[in-house]
């Protein structure tokens, strides 16, 4: 059975990855996106994503689902982790190198976390996804953000450089909505006529 949520975002790389991701298999969801701006708290992976669905559902009047990617340094336990977004606009791929400049541990690990709301004033229920790995310099194509430093174990490939179905098999965005496309098919069938 086909279901079909709204996906809220502004990130139209992001936004292919998913709808690539979840039109595969026996159970495809069928995703309508919408760009909002939507401030984001400070606080930890799992707080960051449900307040981020919080608004989106109130926005949106609907269900819907919001994503927020962690990219996280063993050796900065954690660190940048949800913000860095903010880290990659500010320093770049080569910045994201130095960062751990001092360090010999180059372990990393990318985190995400798919939120689920029924709509205006329900809790949203996260889905994550990690994949271990580590940070390099920079190789392959930098068109999506920090993809181009992140090596996941056993690859000998950045992100940046894998074809899109082998990065989307084995990614943290695939884990996590996996597990997303999971709790959906428990849900019963929406009316699109109600």
């Amino acid at each position: 059975m086909s279901k079909r949520l709204i996906f809220v975002t502004g990130n139209s790389n992001k936004l292919k990855e998913v709808k690539a991701i979840l039109s595969e298999g026996g159970h495809p969801i069928e995703i309508d996106s919408q760009s909002l701006d939507i401030d984001e708290i400070q606080g930890t992976t799992q707080e960051v994503a449900k307040a981020k669905c919080r608004r989106a559902a109130e926005l949106t009047g609907s269900a819907c689902i919001t994503e927020d990617t962690a990219l996280c340094y063993a050796a900065l336990n954690g660190l940048p982790g949800p913000y860095i977004k903010y880290f990659m606009a500010e320093v770049g791929h080569e910045g994201l190198n130095n960062l751990l400049a001092g360090f010999e541990n180059k372990a990393a690990w990318a985190l995400c976390t798919f939120a689920y709301s029924a709509g205006p004033g329900c809790e949203p229920i996260l889905f994550e996804g990690r994949t271990e790995g580590k940070i390099v310099p920079a190789r392959g194509p930098k068109v999506f953000g920090w993809d181009a430093v992140f090596e996941p174990d056993g690859t000998a490939m950045t992100y940046a450089e894998m074809p899109a179905e082998q990065k989307n098999k084995l990614s943290h965005r695939y884990k996590a909505l996996e597990k997303l496309r999971a709790y959906l098919q428990t849900l019963p069938a929406h009316d699109p006529s109600a």
